[in-house]
Order: structure tokens, then C-alpha cells, then sequence
């Protein structure tokens, strides 16, 4: 349990110094909004609980992907191809500030 608490400080730790770069405030709101506009267009669209919009988006947004929901509508289809090409390049840029910043911290530590 210690262990995942330390992890998660220094998780936040680097989300923290993260968001004092402007480059990283920008990919991060522009995260959010795809993730409302993809959890909206999943709920109107497809009919989707709002938990389960926001569930399929981070977890479309992640590369995991959803094991069982697929797009039931042509209009879905295509909105999900886009939403997966931009998506996920602005999540993983977000990613790799996060990365970037604990890198930087554990170089500066000696961990």
C-alpha cells in the first residue's frame, strides 16, 4: 500500500509540474474537450449512459479500446475513426509530458 501511495505522489507530482508548461495546458484542455464532444456524440448518437460515453472515450483515448461496445450507426463509425486519429495522438502527447516531467524528476532525485 506504501508502495502505491509514493507512485501516486510522484505521479501527480509530475502532473503538477507538468501543468506549469503552457504546451501541456493547452494538449490538456484540448484532451478535455474531446473527451466531452466524444462522451455528448456517444450519448445522443449511439445512446449510451453517460458513464459508459465517458468510460468508452478514455479508454478509446488510452489505446486500450472497449472490448464489447462498437459504434451501431454509420455516423458513429466514422465519428469514432476520427475521434481515434485525433484523439489519441493529442492523449499520448499529454502522456509524454507526464512522462517527461518524472523522468526529470527522477534524474534530479538519483532514483
Amino acid at each position: 500500500m506504501l508502495s502505491l501511495l509514493l507512485t501516486l505522489k510522484r505521479l501527480f507530482s509530475g502532473l503538477w509540474r507538468a501543468f506549469k508548461r503552457k504546451n501541456f495546458q493547452v494538449l490538456f484542455l484540448l484532451v478535455m474537450m474531446t473527451l466531452l464532444s466524444g462522451t455528448i456524440f456517444y450519448v445522443k448518437q449511439e445512446g449510451l449512459s453517460v458513464i459508459d460515453a465517458v468510460y468508452f472515450c478514455v479508454a478509446t483515448l488510452s489505446t486500450l479500446g472497449h472490448p464489447t461496445f462498437v459504434p451501431q450507426t454509420d455516423l458513429g463509425k466514422i465519428f469514432t475513426i476520427v475521434y481515434i486519429i485525433a484523439g489519441t495522438g493529442l492523449f499520448l502527447g499529454m502522456i509524454g509530458y507526464i512522462a517527461y516531467e518524472l523522468i526529470k524528476q527522477t534524474g534530479k532525485n538519483g532514483d
